[in-house]
């Protein structure tokens, strides 16, 4: 590992709007008042990689109280150090593991979830591993608000035809989707947001699909 993945690693450990593993657990059903030391909604960004769109959406709805999750520190160390360094209060980040969510958030905590550019895993073996896999799915369900929304912003057709198709199969409510979001609509200030990884696929000229769906 490099000197500074190592440097971020142990300076991420040392921030107050970073909780990690079984620290996180401690906040769980109580995240708006323990945290933010409010009662304002929380808003998930899961695979939050650097943390862009959450920043960014804080920045935007300060009535609202925003998490990244990811459980790569080193890159969660940026979109954390840019929320300190602005004094932006109403961003954390939680350093897990996803599949182990329910552990971290209680039953209808969260008024609405985003994944962005999630690792597509595009193998057939690896299909259950999929952000959107039913078995993920439930969970989110669980912690969701009875309104509560997903939005999947995502660079790969297949994760989006999945995700489709799942939506489908589980007779989940389908809001808004297309294939290639900025020729679309649907474009705003909030889905106009660009990660890194984003920038870097559009100058590719990849298209961007979008879907936004809810459980009820």
């Amino acid at each position: 590992m490099g000197k500074d993945k190592l440097r971020r690693f142990a300076e991420v450990a040392t921030f107050a709007n970073v909780h990690q593993l079984d620290e996180g657990k401690e906040l769980k059903g109580q995240w708006s008042l323990k945290h933010f030391n409010n009662n304002q909604p929380v808003i998930l960004e899961l695979a939050c990689g650097k943390g862009e769109y959450t920043v960014n959406l804080a920045r935007l709805f300060p009535e609202k109280n925003f998490i990244g999750v990811d459980y790569k520190g080193n890159r969660i160390w940026r979109g954390a150090k840019t929320a300190l360094d602005e004094n932006i209060r109403n961003v954390a980040f939680l350093r897990i593991q996803i599949e182990n969510i329910l552990d971290y958030f209680d039953e209808g905590e969260v008024s609405e979830i985003w994944i962005t550019f999630p690792d597509p895993q595009p193998q057939i073996s690896r299909e259950k591993k999929r952000l959107t896999h039913p078995r993920f799915l439930e969970k989110y369900k669980f912690i969701l608000v009875e309104e509560g929304v997903v939005h999947l912003k995502t660079d790969n057709d297949g994760l989006h035809a999945f995700t489709a198709e799942k939506i489908e199969e589980l007779g989940l409510n389908l809001h808004a989707r297309t294939e290639d979001l900025y020729k679309s609509e649907l474009v705003d200030d909030v889905l106009s947001i660009k990660t890194y990884y984003e920038k870097k696929y559009l100058a590719s000229d990849k298209n961007i699909n979008y879907l936004k769906f809810s459980f009820k």
